[in-house]
């Protein structure tokens, strides 16, 4: 369980005041800012917890709201908190269902620790905001008992989810005045400028410009460096250039594949592409299961092509990127 650890330590929390924080062992700074009266986490308990990540300068890191999905953190026995003074994992037997703690991790002290560089993006703090959604009590339980639970409750938070969908993509449509066309498949789409000569076909290549967000308006992918800065995302070892895409040969999501074939050389087009077009029921990094997606995209150039003998006009959702990129490209 070590890796839920060191998750939770490089995630980032909303900011709250930094007044009337206490020190634990090691030196970690915290303080319960809401106690809901509910039992307390003993070891070998687990909680699931909505977190947010920010430095102390403001500026967010992560957020589990964003993804929709709770994360599941462990209480360990103190014989294992005391190997690793300062670890945050030790203040989880202070809340219970219903609290919120707040912690901060003292980047000078890790740069010491661990011999590595203090990161760049902050002065002195990342803050973390935790609340406890649900208590699972270890007690008497096995192991695979307590498990059963867990996954019970995230088949729930799942179907939430879901059943969400509808509404988050009529809401966007609302909010941003947006009266698109719908395919068969449930791809809407809004040309926003026509441009001219034939549509692209399986086989062409087209090279693009594009940025990915979800309904709420977070971003969490272009291929244009600008963009990426403003919307904090940018990657310095990535890239930023024009997207070339082999249709029917470069495994993206399918509603890619699916609407660039409905531009032509010139076009710039807004897409909403439901879940099922694009990363389904899977957790895809900053996507969240049943996400749909909304993209903006500019056709900047169509290289005929030689459609593939067997190829699929489409890619299968189920073959799409790795979870480790949000990216709705080539592998």
């Amino acid at each position: 369980m070590k890796k839920s650890i060191l998750l939770l330590a490089s995630a980032g929390f909303l900011f709250t005041a930094c007044q009337n924080f206490k020190k634990a062992e090691g030196g970690l700074e915290y303080k319960i800012a809401k106690d809901a009266g509910a039992d307390k986490a003993v070891s070998g308990d687990l909680l699931s917890v909505d977190m947010v990540v920010k430095t102390d300068r403001d500026s967010l890191l992560n957020s589990t709201y964003d993804a929709g999905i709770p994360q599941i953190v462990q209480l360990y026995p103190d014989s294992i908190i005391k190997q690793n003074p300062g670890d945050p994992t030790g203040l989880f037997k202070f809340v219970g269902e219903g609290d919120s703690l707040v912690f901060k991790i003292d980047l000078d002290s890790v740069a010491a620790k661990t011999q590595q560089p203090k990161p760049a993006f902050a002065d002195k703090y990342i803050i973390y905001t935790l609340k406890v959604q649900k208590h699972f009590k270890k007690g008497k339980l096995t192991d695979q008992q307590l498990g059963e639970q867990v996954t019970k409750y995230f088949e729930e938070q799942t179907a939430k989810l879901k059943g969400a969908e509808a509404g988050k993509v009529e809401a966007y449509l609302k909010n941003n005045k947006l009266e698109p066309k719908k395919t068969a498949s449930g791809l809407q789409y809004v040309i926003t400028k026509q441009g001219t000569g034939k549509n692209a076909v399986v086989g062409d290549t087209v090279v693009v410009n594009y940025i990915g967000k979800l309904t709420n308006e977070k971003v969490f992918d272009t291929n244009q460096a600008d963009l990426a800065k403003k919307h904090k995302v940018f990657n310095p070892q990535r890239p930023y250039e024009a997207l070339r895409l082999h249709l029917g040969v470069d495994g993206v999501i399918t509603g890619w594949t699916e609407a660039f074939q409905l531009l032509n050389k010139g076009s710039k087009a807004t897409l909403v592409i439901p879940s099922a077009l694009a990363y389904g029921e899977r957790n895809a990094g900053q996507i969240p299961p049943y996400a749909p997606l909304v993209f903006d995209v500019e056709v900047v150039d169509i290289i005929p092509g030689k459609a593939p003998a067997a190829a699929p006009t489409t890619i299968p959702a189920t073959t799409t990127a790795p979870a480790t990129t949000t990216t709705p490209v080539k592998k």
